[in-house]
């Protein structure tokens, strides 16, 4: 079976995404009901959905859809707790755009 390609992003690869999913690891900033606003890199606007159970200050991964606001409508999430090392995975990140042709498609 073929699965959908989840390039990870950072915030600001989220215009080069849009109408894509993918997949993003982030901290946590706030929770507002049906939103949260992660840190990726920058700031990124997530739609909850009813499975997501996230928790401020703890690191999330989300696959989610980039919408045409640049906010990611939330599919799947995990929480990774507090003990991420960001630089690093923010290092994967920046790879993964450098050398694309090995992790994704392009669009």
């Amino acid at each position: 079976m073929d699965h959908p390609q989840t390039p990870r992003i950072l915030a600001p690869h989220l215009n080069a995404f849009q109408h894509r999913i993918v997949r993003i690891l982030g901290k946590v900033v706030q929770l507002r009901g049906e939103t949260a606003i992660i840190d990726a890199g920058g700031h990124v606007d997530v739609i909850l959905n009813r499975d997501s159970h996230l928790a401020v200050g703890h690191a999330v991964e989300v696959i989610g859809k980039v919408d045409q606001n640049l906010h990611v409508k939330v599919q799947a999430s995990t929480d990774f707790g507090t003990n991420i090392d960001f630089n690093a995975a923010n290092a994967v990140v920046e790879a993964t755009h450098r050398y694309k042709a090995i992790f994704y498609d392009e669009q």
